[in-house]
């Protein structure tokens, strides 16, 4: 897994959207089109504000949404439904060739075929990506299963992953905070072509050492990243604060 070290946040958006577009151009000019995985979440803000102003043939993209809350409906303001035609589908020049949300008020195992199915008809070019506070990849909190070959999984979220999300202030309290989720599997994300991993922040510090200088393991689920030979971390001064090397620009 390569480190890009970032100056601030704002950097570290711009740096990671650049390079992201620059995979999905490069796919475009081979295939003439291309696939993309979109994560959501406060770290993500920067990164998806500079990828929706990238010169971009959107309309050749066709994207994959990486997790959603069971049971939350569409108009709820922690729906990631709603953050990714918020923040991302709708700032756009162009319109998608196809976005494939996550339903998570559907019928889970069915809604998991779907889009096991939708995403397995050709190679992702890009997964975009952070970590939790938790060391999770998607919602795939510790101990993840790294094994499955089921595109999408409904998974449980631990405590330490529902105080993140009432933390960020999408939720009144933590009783409020779904326990279920449906998301990408590690193996799915693993199988993109590249991943581009967006992680600010002091509160993600000590997540960012055991994913990228620990063991691989399930405990830290972001570890996994290391095995991939085009995963890519940008990171703030904040979010490297605890790494041996000095987060230098």
């Amino acid at each position: 897994m390569n480190t890009v070290f970032c100056r601030n946040k704002a950097e570290l958006g711009r740096r990671a959207a650049a390079a992201g577009a620059r995979r999905i151009r490069e796919a475009i000019r081979r295939r003439g089109a291309a696939r993309i995985i979109v994560a959501t979440g406060a770290s993500q803000f920067e990164m998806l504000a500079a990828l929706a102003e990238a010169n971009v043939p959107w309309h050749r993209v066709t994207a994959f949404h990486l997790d959603e809350y069971v049971g939350l409906p569409l108009t709820h303001p922690a729906s990631f439904r709603l953050y990714l035609w918020q923040r991302f589908v709708r700032r756009l020049p162009l319109p998608l060739a196809a976005f494939h949300y996550i339903n998570g008020e559907a019928d889970l195992a069915a809604e998991c075929r779907r889009l096991g199915a939708l995403i397995q008809q050709a190679p992702i070019d890009v997964a975009f990506v952070g970590i939790g506070e938790n060391g999770h990849l998607a919602f795939n909190d510790p101990p993840a299963d790294f094994h499955t070959r089921q595109p999408y999984v409904v998974v449980a979220l631990d405590e330490a992953c529902r105080r993140q999300q009432l933390g960020e202030g999408w939720f009144p309290n933590l009783r409020a905070v779904p326990r279920r989720a449906i998301s990408m599997s590690c193996r799915q994300i693993l199988a993109a072509r590249a991943i581009i991993c967006s992680v600010p922040d002091r509160r993600k510090a000590v997540a960012v050492r055991h994913a990228v200088s620990g063991p691989v393991t399930p405990q830290v689920p972001a570890s996994i990243l290391q095995r991939h030979p085009a995963a890519t971390i940008y990171l703030d001064p904040e979010s490297a604060s605890l790494l041996k090397r000095p987060a230098r620009p």
